[in-house]
C-alpha cells in the first residue's frame, strides 16, 4: 500500500490536472475530493449499490458476456479491482499505448476511475472462505468485460490527432470490437458536433449498440449539456447528490437528459492501485451504464432502443412531472430496470440521429432498420452502414439526354432555314417593285 504522503501527492497533481481540464472537449473530471484511506474502506463509501437497487439486481446477473467500451483518457488494466476485466484496446490520439491501457491527456487517472466505478470487481489477498472479494471498488456490472479506448482530450494532443478524428474512431473501433454499450464520461462547450462525427453514431446505432453520456459539470464550467450528450439516441446522464436530489456542482442541464445517477461522494480507482473519492458526472455515467450491461446480460436479444427504454421508463420520477431538463425522466433504478415487466417500445426514445441527419444535413435516408424488435425474438441483420449524403438531381438513362440534345439542334436548324426562305422572298418582291416603276418612266412627252 502506498505512504499516505504519495496518495497525498498524487491526490493534488489528479485535482491539479481536473481543474486544468475544459478546452472545447474534455473529459468529465468533476472535482477529485480526497484519497480514499484503504482499499477495505472502499466499498462501504459505496452507498449506491444498495440505494440505487444494484445489489438487488445482481441477484440476477452481474453482466456476465457483455463487452463495454471505455472511452476516455485510457484505463490502467493492471490496477487490482480490474484483473482480468480489461480484454482489449486501443489508442486513437497517436501518443497513448496500443492497447488504450496508458492514461493521457489533461487528465490521465480519469478512464481509470470511470472504468473501476463500471466494472471493477474488488479484490484481496486472500478470499474469505466463501470466495468474495471484500475489497477495492465493486462496479455496478463486476461480470462485464471492459474495451479500453484512449483519447487525448482537454490539452493539445502532441501526435496532433484531432478531436474531429480521435472520437468517430473510438467509436468505430469499438462497435467493430464487439461492445454492446460505449461509455463517454466526456463533454464539450457546444451542443453541436463536428459533421465528421455523424457516421460514427450512425455506424453505432445500426450496429444496436447503447451509447451513454455525461451531461457535464456546472463547477467545470458546463452548464448546459454539450456533445456527445446532445446527439439524438445517446442515453444522457445527469447528476445526484447524496441525498438524491440533483447535484448544484457535479451536474448540468439540458432537454437531451434521459436520467439522473449518483455524482457525488464517489470513490473510485487511480493508476498504481490507487484510490480517490471524487464527483461529476464522469462517475455518474458508468453506473448507468453498467445497468445498461446487466440489461443486456439479462435480455441478450433486446435491441438498443429496448434497453434505453427500460432504463427511463422504470426510472423514479423527480422535480417536475414527467420528463424536465434536471433529472430526465427520473432517478436511476437498476432492479426495476432489469426485472420490471416494461412494454415495448417501437423506437429509441430518445431520438434517432439517422433521422436527423436527413433532416439537418440535408442527405438521403439511411437505410433504415425494421421497427425495435420483440425483447426475445431474432432480429433479421442490420443492413451495413451508409452515411447519408446529398445526391444532385440527374435524368435516369442515357437515351432521353441525347433526344433532347438531337430535337433543339434541329429546331434551331428549321428556324435558321425559315429565316433564311423568308429573307430571300422579301428580296425578290422588292426588285419586281423596282422594275415596273422604271418601265412607265420612259415614255415620251408628246411635242
Amino acid at each position: 500500500m502506498p505512504s499516505s504522503r504519495s496518495r497525498a501527492e498524487r491526490y493534488r497533481a489528479v485535482r491539479a490536472a481536473a481543474l486544468a481540464c475544459g478546452v472545447i472537449l474534455s473529459l468529465v473530471s468533476g472535482l477529485v475530493l480526497a484519497p480514499a484511506a484503504a482499499a477495505d474502506e472502499v466499498q462501504d463509501k459505496e452507498y449506491w449499490l444498495d440505494a440505487y437497487g444494484i445489489r438487488e439486481a445482481w441477484k440476477t446477473t452481474k453482466g456476465e458476456g457483455v463487452k463495454v467500451a471505455v472511452i476516455d483518457s485510457g484505463v490502467d488494466g493492471s490496477h487490482p479491482d480490474l484483473k482480468g476485466v480489461v480484454v482489449g484496446g486501443a489508442d486513437m490520439s497517436g501518443a497513448g499505448k496500443p492497447n488504450g491501457q496508458e492514461g493521457i491527456g489533461a487528465t490521465p487517472e480519469h478512464g481509470t476511475l470511470v472504468a473501476t466505478l463500471l466494472a471493477g470487481r474488488g479484490h484481496t489477498p486472500e478470499p474469505d472462505k466463501d470466495g468474495a472479494k471484500t475489497d477495492g471498488v465493486l462496479g455496478v456490472a463486476p461480470g462485464a468485460e471492459l474495451l479500453a479506448v484512449s483519447t487525448w482530450l482537454g490539452s493539445e494532443n502532441p501526435a496532433g490527432v484531432g478531436v474531429d478524428e480521435q472520437i468517430p474512431a473510438a467509436v468505430r473501433w469499438a462497435v467493430d470490437h464487439g461492445a454492446k454499450v460505449i461509455n463517454m464520461s466526456l463533454t464539450s462547450s457546444t451542443t453541436s458536433w463536428p459533421q465528421s462525427w455523424d457516421s460514427a453514431f450512425l455506424y453505432a446505432e445500426q450496429k444496436d449498440v447503447v451509447i451513454v453520456a455525461a451531461a457535464g459539470n456546472r463547477a467545470g464550467g458546463t452548464f448546459q449539456s454539450g456533445a456527445p450528450a446532445t446527439i439524438p439516441g445517446v442515453l444522457t446522464v445527469a447528476g445526484l447528490d447524496r441525498q438524491g436530489n440533483a447535484s448544484r456542482d457535479a451536474s448540468s442541464q439540458s432537454i437531451v437528459i434521459g436520467v439522473a445517477a449518483p455524482a457525488e461522494d464517489l470513490v473510485g480507482g487511480l493508476p498504481g492501485g490507487l484510490y480517490a473519492e471524487w464527483s461529476g458526472t464522469s462517475g455518474a455515467a458508468p453506473l448507468v451504464s453498467g445497468v445498461a450491461a446487466l440489461i443486456r446480460a439479462k435480455y441478450p436479444q433486446m435491441s438498443a432502443a429496448q434497453v434505453i427504454n427500460r432504463i427511463i421508463s422504470t426510472s423514479r420520477d423527480a422535480g417536475a412531472a414527467g420528463h424536465d431538463p434536471i433529472y430526465g425522466f427520473g432517478i436511476l433504478d437498476a432492479a426495476a430496470a432489469l426485472n420490471a415487466d416494461v412494454p415495448e417500445t417501437t423506437g429509441n426514445p430518445l431520438g434517432s440521429i439517422a433521422q436527423w441527419i436527413t433532416v439537418h444535413r440535408r442527405g438521403q435516408p439511411a437505410p433504415a432498420e425494421p421497427s425495435a424488435p420483440a425483447t426475445h425474438s431474432t432480429r433479421p441483420p442490420i443492413p451495413e452502414p451508409t452515411t447519408p449524403v446529398a445526391v444532385a438531381p440527374r435524368l435516369e438513362g442515357g437515351v432521353l439526354p441525347a433526344v433532347v440534345v438531337v430535337g433543339f439542334g434541329a429546331l434551331i436548324l428549321l428556324v435558321a432555314g425559315l429565316g433564311v426562305q423568308q429573307t430571300l422572298r422579301a428580296r425578290r418582291q422588292a426588285a419586281a417593285k423596282a422594275g415596273t416603276g422604271t418601265a412607265g418612266g420612259t415614255q415620251r412627252e408628246k411635242p
